[in-house]
């Protein structure tokens, strides 16, 4: 089992920066494939950024790429989302969450097992 709590959401104005962190508990996070998903008002949930468990292979959807980082550091069980120029557009509630079959390759591909409860990200004007 693996809990999982997102942090740094919040207000930032459009082409400002945001860093998302995800604290997981459990001591074999590490061998967890990790994900950042958002959803916006009336909108389904998209997968953001993936990442695999050693952090050598990432994933991000296109309206993302160039402006968003995912990484982790598994000495502190932890997942991070880097936004930079953020837009309108990537007003959402941002999620974490985990997985432990997931091989590289399949970062993309739902479901993951484990999710947060979730943080606001509001980019405006």
């Amino acid at each position: 089992q693996v809990q999982l709590v997102e942090s740094g959401g919040g207000w930032v104005q459009a082409g400002g920066s945001l860093r998302l962190s995800c604290a997981a508990s459990g001591r074999t996070f590490g061998s967890y494939a990790s994900a950042w998903f958002r959803q916006a008002p009336g909108k389904e949930r998209e997968l953001v950024a993936a990442i695999s468990w050693s952090g050598t292979s990432t994933r991000y959807v296109d309206s993302v790429k160039g402006r968003f980082t995912i990484f982790r550091d598994n000495a502190k069980n932890t997942v991070y989302l880097q936004m930079n120029s953020l837009k309108p557009e990537d007003t959402a509630i941002y999620y974490c969450a985990a997985d432990r079959t997931k091989t590289d390759w399949m970062l993309a591909t739902p479901p993951y097992d484990y999710w947060g409860q979730g943080t606001q990200v509001t980019v405006s004007l």
